[in-house]
């Protein structure tokens, strides 16, 4: 499904079905030596999903550290993002001479707990929300955007980003009672000084997708 809201040029895995013999890179079981059996399986089906990624972009399917904040440790050369849910885990990677960063989310497309929706959003999304005639759940669908948002961003800056740090709005190019699709625009709303080199970031357009009982949504910044 992933690959689905990706460009050219960015390689994808994902794994829903999760195979009983799935065991973590061995440089990576440090990791999670002390984790409880649903992080173990989330984090080493993500990182299984890297590293096909890797191999469809030519590289050798390393082991994949974690860094500050519990951000992965690309090889050199190579931006990327994994997500996770229940049921569901993806990874996607791109050559950073292409892209300059990647940042993918899933959710499952289910309304959020409640008292949640107000901690992560702006008053002009809740009020598109409260205005949109859809029976898809847009409340989980902003959050995983903004998660997205947050997972392109911090490589590129080292710096936190809160949710009311970005006005996201939607645009949906098709839907029916539980699937959908469209894209989404990121408006930062504090200073984007990079640690590339490059220009300031000032937004983000991302793609989204509802299939599967899944909302996934995915920023590639080029």
């Amino acid at each position: 499904m992933i690959e689905n809201i990706l460009p050219a040029g960015v390689a994808s895995a994902e794994l829903l079905e999760y195979p009983e013999d799935l065991k973590a890179h061995p440089a990576e079981e440090h990791l999670i030596a002390k984790s409880v059996e649903k992080r173990r399986r989330d984090f080493i089906g993500a990182r299984y999903c890297a590293r096909l990624a890797l191999e469809e972009l030519g590289e050798p399917p390393v082991a994949i550290g974690k860094g500050e904040r519990g951000a992965p440790i690309w090889p050199r050369g190579i931006v990327g993002s994994m997500t996770h849910c229940d049921g569901y885990r993806a990874a996607a990677l791109a050559h950073k001479m292409r892209f300059r960063s990647v940042g993918i989310d899933a959710e499952p497309h289910a309304v959020l707990p409640e008292g949640v929706l107000d901690s992560v959003s702006l008053p002009p999304e809740r009020e598109w929300l409260r205005t949109t005639a859809t029976s898809l759940h847009l409340d989980r669908l902003l959050f995983c955007a903004k998660e997205a948002t947050f997972k392109a961003w911090w490589p590129l800056t080292s710096r936190w980003l809160g949710f009311e740090d970005a006005h996201i709005t939607f645009e949906i190019e098709g839907s029916s009672a539980d699937s959908g699709n469209g894209t989404f625009h990121s408006k930062l709303l504090v200073p984007g000084q990079t640690n590339d080199g490059g220009a300031p970031l000032v937004s983000f357009d991302g793609r989204w997708m509802i299939a599967d009982g899944f909302i996934l949504t995915a920023i590639v910044h080029a």
